[in-house]
């Protein structure tokens, strides 16, 4: 049996930051770009009603959703591999939080702002052509770009492409990203900067395998194992993606070429043998 379970599972995530205030709290003041002398004091677990259930979200749920002490709303979850739909449910959901906060009689003043943290651990999500590990969304002004409003903001963060630092400024920051992206099943020794930190040392505590019950070891294999298999359908939908793009691709040069052959007076025959279409494809070119 390993000494560590990994994280990043729904059991293991939900059983650290789903069920410990304290801790979910330290991650958001960590990883959100909240603004300065507001950072969270206390939070308060709330039942996630107000999130739509959409197909989208077998294997990308809400594991946490919180508020905390000025009223605003946080939306956590553990993506473990990136598809098409995940940014717009992303989006939808902290929409839909936001939206719902405003009941009968109330000002729209009253709203408060909605975060969704997203730790993605898949670096297909953002393709940028460099190794950038966070991304931030908000409401911006195009011709003022300072005016940057954050009545919904979503943070994504994509675990692979984390490197450690040694910034002293952003410790619990790297600390905690340091728990998530190498602590796994192989981990016979932790970091000893994630054991001398009172919260991440707390976390790991929490992960040692010997701490889970029998029925908890088989729902957090089937997890990996369902993982497993929602990212072989998903690579086998992209290969065959691109193999169609590869054959539409080789047949429109093939009209093209077809079609200038055809201008120049050339044989049909003779057009069909270099370039693969049928006679009768060329004729309606």
């Amino acid at each position: 049996m390993p000494k560590y379970l990994d994280p990043k599972a729904d059991l293991t995530f939900k059983k650290i930051f789903g069920q410990h205030k304290h801790l979910v709290m330290s991650l958001l003041n960590a990883l959100l770009p909240l603004p300065d002398g507001m950072v969270i004091k206390s939070v308060e677990y709330l039942t996630p009603e107000n999130i739509p259930d959409t197909p989208a979200k077998k294997y990308s749920i809400v594991d946490v959703y919180c508020t905390d002490n000025y009223g605003r709303k946080f939306i956590v979850e553990m993506q473990s591999y990136w598809n098409t739909e995940f940014f717009a449910r992303t989006l939808f959901n902290a929409a839909a939080v936001y939206t719902k906060q405003l009941k009968k009689g109330m000002s729209f003043s009253d709203l408060k702002d909605v975060y969704a943290l997203s730790l993605v651990n898949d670096k297909n999500g953002f393709n940028y052509g460099n190794e950038e590990y966070i991304q931030e969304y908000y409401l911006t002004n195009k011709q003022h770009e300072g005016d940057k409003r954050t009545d919904i903001s979503m943070v994504f963060i994509v675990l692979p492409n984390f490197k450690p630092q040694n910034r002293a400024v952003k410790k619990m920051h790297d600390l905690w990203l340091k728990f998530l992206t190498e602590i796994d099943e192989n981990t016979i020794d932790a970091d000893p900067e994630l054991i001398e930190n009172e919260d991440t040392s707390e976390a790991l505590e929490m992960l040692r395998a010997s701490a889970f019950t029998d029925a908890e070891m088989l729902a957090y294999d089937k997890y990996w194992l369902d993982v497993s298999t929602e990212k072989s359908a998903l690579e086998h939908e992209r290969a065959e993606g691109r193999a169609e793009g590869r054959a539409e691709g080789e047949m429109s040069k093939a009209i093209t070429i077809a079609r200038n052959l055809k201008a120049a007076g050339l044989d049909i025959n003779f057009i069909a043998e270099n370039t693969g279409l049928t006679a009768e494809e060329i004729s309606k070119l």
